[in-house]
């Protein structure tokens, strides 16, 4: 009879209950799907003001660069002032696409998200 045990006595035979089960299982769903939403929004985001560009040079690699050329030319001859005013308008053109984004595709996800969450019994209540 062992009247002693440690905690590292039990660690080959211990799994979770079958009720936390789905509970881990569904949380790491929602973990995956999360971050497959905010990394493809942050990439449209991204893309956005590239497609901007090209759109304005007529899809003419040329131009597109001639253009950046001459931006990076303003930006280094500005003042420091300036620089900074530029660099804060730039996060804050970020920030409000980004959100804007997120507000435009958040309602589809959300509601994909809740028909994979919907229990078994539901789904089948749905086909008929």
């Amino acid at each position: 009879m062992v009247f002693h045990q440690t905690p590292f006595d039990h660690i080959g035979v211990w799994s979770p209950p079958m009720r936390l089960l789905p509970f881990l299982q569904g949380t790491c769903f929602v973990l995956i799907e999360v971050s497959r939403f905010a990394v493809s929004s942050l990439l449209i985001v991204l893309g956005l003001p590239l497609f901007a560009f090209l759109f304005l040079a007529g899809w003419d690699m040329a131009l597109l660069f001639a253009q950046l050329g001459n931006l990076a030319d303003h930006y280094r001859e500005a003042s420091a002032i300036r620089r900074i005013a530029f660099s804060q308008d730039l996060q804050g053109v970020f920030l409000a696409i980004s959100l804007g984004v997120l507000l435009v595709r958040a309602p589809r996800f959300l509601k994909r998200l809740d028909t994979a969450l919907a229990p078994a019994f539901l789904k089948e209540t749905d086909n008929g």
